[in-house]
């Protein structure tokens, strides 16, 4: 299996997960929470509104269109600072993020 085909099966059990969580949303955020200049729009959208509505569909025209993948990608260490250790879906989350993480970083070899 390429890298490719890869990281568009890990971020298909990304969507699962943030499905399954409930965190999932229906309704696309305001179009001005696009426009944010900060890193992961942190100050227009919740982290897990960003990884519906910012990274997946991102990765997916990436994937689509046959170009680079980011280099030394990771995401996972801003997710342990965001999201609140009470969160119930902080753990599950962090797992599917680590593991996109790992294909970046040829950990998952």
């Amino acid at each position: 299996m390429t890298l490719h085909q890869r990281v568009r099966e890990q971020l298909h059990q990304l969507e699962t997960q943030l499905r399954e969580q409930n965190l999932w949303q229906s309704a696309a955020p305001a179009p001005d929470a696009f426009e944010s200049t900060q890193p992961f729009c942190m100050d227009t959208l919740e982290p897990f509104e960003w990884l519906q509505w910012v990274l997946i569909p991102r990765m997916h025209a990436l994937l689509d269109s046959q170009q680079p993948l980011p280099q030394a990608f990771a995401i996972a260490p801003y997710y342990e600072i965001a999201v609140d250790a009470t969160h119930p879906s902080r753990e599950v989350m962090l797992i599917h993020l680590q593991q996109l993480d790992a294909l970046f970083s040829g950990e998952d070899d």
